[in-house]
């Protein structure tokens, strides 16, 4: 067979892909620069894929209905269809044109082959069963088609070079199959269905965060440069290149969509379709292709330019009903960072526009004022521990603990967990102190609702202040003082030792220095992990460490530890209070009232403010703090 016969839909696939590429490679280039190094990077692309990207795509998908939805059928479906695909085009590029022996010629009948049963398998999950709703389809659903085209045309063009007697007749049929399926597949990497398979070859070379590869964690937000001459984005180009390669990267699998709180209280807020919004903006096509679910009550966007606004192409409450909890991020198989995305979007409608939600606008007002987000004066900060004559820092120069009391500190509800933290450092004896009013907010709210420079001033403030005293380690019953102070401070200069008090409690507990007796409990309770502290920080396991302790029966959630869902505070949504057709908080509770418990137990201020405030009848809501405290009070009362 004449060799250019074999490699003929491979040069077509590959034109079909040069013609149609140039639009998105103008676009990339379009993209403010990045620190990325794409040659190393793509050296790292194998592992980077059948490590990280693996890993994610064979975790079962949230409430699967069947088991082709299972990460397990996924990941066999991807193997044999990326698999195939490549093997049979690396195959083909060295058998062709320079011949070789019947070995190396049955290898590209198996990867064509393989690449078949992949098709099959794709085929299987969306027409036999029938398509899950998260699944875009259209263009999708002619993967199957492709795939199999491709892999059986490969094969069959093989077949002569194994000796195998192959007819005029089936070597044109093999060679329509190749051809076709070559166009559109490869082809298809430019603007169709694959277009995530380029894209995200280069993504994972060009990651913006690569030290979350191997395992690792990287959530801090990075900092902005305030005399920039565009502050966050605007249009498409204001996002570094690789962030505009990483949105051509979703594959639509929709895995973000059923992890998302706001989508499935029905806030107007997609993810899925977030990232093809900023995908689609200012093409021609615009939203004309797009084929999964929208942003809940919510129309098309059409296309346009402007990213957010009334003539943009997306609704400003699909913005700010985003609580940047990170589910989507740690859901994404292509470790797309739409939470990234989301705080560019707001800087710029914050810092430039002025176009905040105004109860936003109102709270960043009462920030730069006073220093505290509800407008409290700072010298009022130790009024709820009048009769504890808590020591202060300012005035020892010297401690063990740095006790940071965040917000906490002028909310009713929250000032009975730091008293109960209180009484268990002291029943501990922990050498601790507190700033008093010397310490400010410490930014949080302010940069997740896009005002970075609030938040850079309050973090130049604070470092300040603590630059001034000593001490070993912070300790906060608040998950996004930690956050902030342990992981978005060092870019400023500020590194510091902080700790979540469950884990500084855990510790405790492991020397023998906490005095809580074991046991005892017969309570039934379930625990609601914290966005700040379970997937921003990867503190999963302290706060069951003593409600074990305590011989407490927990009962995990449906959505529990790395996919916990949001109180539907975070990212500024308690203020924004972006309406839906639920409140995020209902429906965490309901996740609450599936486990029959009678107490669910917290590990942060915000989450405990907005589950308490769901009507009865509920669980409890209790801080961990509280629990230990208790067991302890009555253990005194027992010794008494």
């Amino acid at each position: 067979m004449n060799a250019w016969l074999g490699l003929l839909p491979l040069l077509l696939g590959l034109g079909a892909l040069a013609w149609r590429l140039r639009g998105r490679l103008a676009r990339w280039r379009a993209g403010r620069p990045a620190a990325a190094n794409l040659l190393r990077g793509l050296l790292q692309v194998p592992r980077r894929y059948l490590v990280d990207v693996h890993h994610a795509v064979s975790r079962n998908a949230y409430r699967a209905r069947h088991r082709t939805e299972s990460g397990g059928y996924t990941a066999v479906l991807h193997v044999c269809a990326a698999g195939g695909v490549v093997a049979s085009a690396v195959l083909a590029l060295l058998l062709h044109p320079l011949g070789g022996p019947p070995w190396l010629a049955g290898l590209a009948v198996a990867a064509g082959l393989l690449a078949a049963s992949g098709a099959a398998l794709d085929a299987g999950r969306r027409w036999r069963r029938g398509r899950s709703p998260r699944l875009s389809d259209d263009r999708f659903d002619q993967l199957p088609l492709a795939l199999g085209a491709f892999g059986l045309g490969h094969a069959g063009l093989a077949l002569p070079a194994v000796g195998l007697a192959a007819g005029p007749v089936l070597v044109a049929a093999a060679f329509a199959l190749a051809a076709a399926g070559s166009v559109l597949l490869i082809g298809g990497m430019a603007e169709g269905p694959m277009r995530h398979a380029l894209a995200g070859v280069l993504y994972l070379a060009a990651h913006p965060r690569p030290q979350r590869f191997g395992g690792g964690r990287d959530t801090a937000a990075e900092p902005l440069h305030l005399e920039g001459e565009t502050l966050g984005a605007d249009r498409a180009q204001d996002f570094p290149w690789n962030r505009l390669l990483g949105f051509d990267a979703c594959v639509e699998c929709g895995r973000c969509e059923v992890v998302c709180p706001a989508f499935e209280a029905g806030l107007p807020l997609n993810p899925k379709k977030l990232i093809q919004d900023l995908a689609r903006a200012g093409t021609a096509a615009g939203d004309a292709g797009y084929t999964g679910r929208g942003h809940p009550d919510r129309p098309p966007a059409g296309s346009h330019e402007r990213l957010v606004g009334v003539d943009g192409m997306i609704d400003p409450d699909t913005l700010w009903a985003c609580t940047t909890c990170r589910a989507c991020v740690d859901e994404c198989p292509m470790m797309i960072e739409h939470v990234d995305a989301v705080l560019d979007l707001r800087r710029f409608q914050t810092l430039e526009a002025g176009a905040e939600p105004q109860a936003a606008s109102n709270l960043l007002d009462q920030l730069r004022a006073t220093d505290t987000i509800g407008g409290h004066d700072p010298a009022r900060r130790l009024d709820w521990a009048v009769d504890l004559a808590l020591p202060r820092l300012p005035e020892r120069g010297e401690t063990d603990i740095l006790l940071w009391l965040g917000e906490s500190a002028y909310e009713l509800r929250n000032q009975r967990t730091l008293r109960a933290l209180v009484r268990l450092l002291r029943a501990a004896g922990v050498d601790f102190a507190v700033l008093g009013e010397a310490e400010l907010d410490c930014g949080d709210i302010a940069r997740r609702l896009g005002d970075e420079a609030t938040f850079q001033d309050l973090a130049r403030r604070n470092i300040a202040t603590l630059s001034q005293h000593r001490f070993r380690t912070i300790v906060t019953a608040d998950p996004h003082a930690l956050h902030t102070l342990g992981s978005e401070y060092p870019a400023f200069g500020g590194h510091y030792d902080v700790q979540h008090h469950t884990t500084f409690l855990a510790g405790l507990l492991d020397a023998g220095r906490l005095p809580v007796p074991a046991g005892g409990s017969r309570q039934a309770v379930t625990y609601h992990d914290p966005c700040y502290l379970g997937r921003y920080q990867g503190e999963f396991d302290a706060p069951r460490r003593l409600l074990a302790h305590l011989g407490l029966e927990v009962t995990e959630m449906a959505k529990s530890r790395e996919r916990s869902s949001c109180c539907g505070s975070g990212g500024g949504l308690a203020v924004t209070d972006i309406p839906g057709r639920r409140r995020i908080a209902d429906v965490r509770m309901e996740h609450a009232r599936e486990t029959t418990a009678d107490t669910v137990a917290v590990a942060c201020p915000h989450c405990a403010v907005m589950l308490e405030g769901v009507v009865q009848p509920r669980p409890g809501v209790t801080d961990v703090a509280e629990l230990l405290a208790e067991a302890l009070d009555q253990a005194g009362e027992r010794a008494a």
